[in-house]
């Protein structure tokens, strides 16, 4: 029974729940990749996220994928960033809005602009330059 419980503790993706940077990087690295890399295409090697999946829907998934995206963008805002970083997160928000309420061109629009993957590259830079003990080293 304790074996079971510690596998159900490693296949839930960690959600701290701290303000210290450590912590916003862990959480903001586990939202991209619910959004952009949650699973598989079947029979390709392309990942695919939450935020295609609910592309899929017009109008309201285009709405909800911005919602999703802008929670990144806040998080981005408590930590201090510059007013250019977040115009830019803001603008890669608002294209891959725009893109996906294109009917048929934004369910491709979803897979080729990664708006979520870009302000989380953004982010991490921020997080390197002015928090480098946020820093994980996977091995």
């Amino acid at each position: 029974m304790a074996g079971t419980a510690q596998q159900a503790r490693r296949m839930t993706p960690e959600f701290p729940l701290g303000r210290d940077a450590a912590s916003v990087r862990r959480r903001i690295e586990a939202i991209e990749r619910l959004l952009e890399r949650s699973f598989t295409l079947p029979g390709t090697s392309q990942p695919v996220g939450l935020d295609a999946i609910v592309g899929l829907v017009p109008v309201a998934g285009d709405a909800v994928g911005a919602l999703m995206g802008l929670y990144l963008v806040w998080e981005a805002r408590n930590l201090g960033m510059s007013k250019w970083q977040m115009t830019r997160m803001l603008g890669n928000v608002g294209l891959d809005t725009v893109i996906g309420a294109i009917p048929f061109v934004g369910v491709v629009g979803d897979f080729l602009f990664r708006s979520n993957s870009r302000n989380l590259k953004i982010v991490r830079k921020h997080l390197d330059r002015h928090h480098p003990g946020s820093r994980v080293i996977e091995g």
